[in-house]
């Protein structure tokens, strides 16, 4: 029988889709009470992020005789969520589809759900509190163990200090603990296979039984703040106002305290097209309304983005994502 006459079937049970439907009912819930607006925004954009990790979607639009327009299917709701604050909205969120070029595999899909929301007037560690209540609320054995800074980390596992370590040292620990062939990597790519080869699995190794066991990682490096700020840490280093969370070694939730320089913003936008230009990847254009509605003056923020299809499988123990999506890749 061809896959044509099998893959008109969900690929999640209808138990599953009832177990999401009441998550999705909750998240809004918790919102509602907390004053929180839900907000929509476009899908489509004339811009696209110019992450050096995150490839976009890209399409046409085309009227009559006139030439056709390039758009972009939107990677994150976050630059439209932002011309929203700055245009007075107050707190927001948004839950919804956002699209990934070139992701997929067991915790990937190119179209999946996002959560992201934005409080006014908290820091990164006060929307970590926001981001726990959430969690226990919407989740019977959600339980936060730990708040670590990406420094004290990277101490435990390797010795060093990731905000002032050479680049020949992370190299030669790349080769010890990831890959002896690899070089010519930057800072930040080094660093970040040292994370994810050696210290995620050591915080998955924090949950017991069927908790689920939260760790936020937070101040990360100066270099991966993207559209984060920049602050000062205890030991008078500079380091990003960034965090993610890690729910049973997963990573579930990355979350700022927003970056509000419209000037700052921008020269990160170019900088990220000249990385992308060097690494022979599609330059986007980057927003430039973003910038603008910055000029006009974002409120003081804290934003986070949160994965509901890596959630609802944490809540249900799948290890695959197709198992909790409707419709997953192999069957659009």
């Amino acid at each position: 029988m061809s896959a044509h006459h099998t893959h008109w079937q969900p690929s999640a049970s209808v138990q599953q889709l009832q177990r999401r439907a009441l998550l999705l009912r909750n998240i809004r819930e918790y919102f509602f009470t907390q004053q929180v607006m839900e907000t929509e925004v476009p899908i489509l954009s004339s811009a696209a992020t110019v992450d050096l990790h995150i490839e976009s979607f890209c399409t046409e639009f085309t009227s009559g005789g006139t030439s056709a327009k390039k758009m972009y299917l939107h990677t994150s709701p976050e630059f439209a969520m932002k011309r929203l604050l700055a245009a007075g909205s107050g707190d927001i969120y948004y839950l919804g589809p956002v699209f990934r070029n070139g992701e997929y595999g067991r915790y990937h899909n190119p179209e999946f759900t996002m959560l992201e929301w934005y409080r006014c007037n908290l820091d990164d560690q006060q929307l970590m509190d926001d981001i726990s209540r959430l969690l226990t609320m919407v989740c019977d054995n959600y339980k936060e163990l730990q708040r670590v800074s990406y420094q004290t980390l990277f101490q435990q596992h390797f010795g060093i200090n990731p905000h002032t370590v050479t680049t020949d040292v992370l190299t030669e620990l790349v080769k010890t603990f990831v890959d002896e062939n690899l070089k010519d990597l930057a800072d930040n790519d080094l660093l970040d296979l040292l994370f994810t080869h050696k210290i995620e699995p050591a915080l998955h190794a924090k949950g017991e039984n069927d908790t689920l066991s939260g760790v936020f990682v937070y101040d990360y490096p100066a270099g991966m703040a993207a559209l984060a700020r920049l602050k000062t840490d205890d030991q008078g280093q500079q380091v990003a106002a960034r965090f993610e969370l890690f729910v049973n070694g997963i990573e579930l939730v990355n979350g700022y305290h927003e970056l509000t320089t419209a000037s700052e913003q921008q020269q990160r936008f170019l900088q990220d097209q000249q990385q992308r230009k060097a690494m022979h990847l599609p330059v986007y254009p980057y927003d430039k309304k973003l910038v603008a509605a910055l000029h006009h003056g974002l409120p003081d923020c804290a934003g986070v983005a949160l994965g509901i299809d890596r959630l609802h499988m944490l809540l249900t123990g799948e290890t695959s994502i197709k198992d909790i999506m409707a419709f997953d890749f192999t069957r659009v």
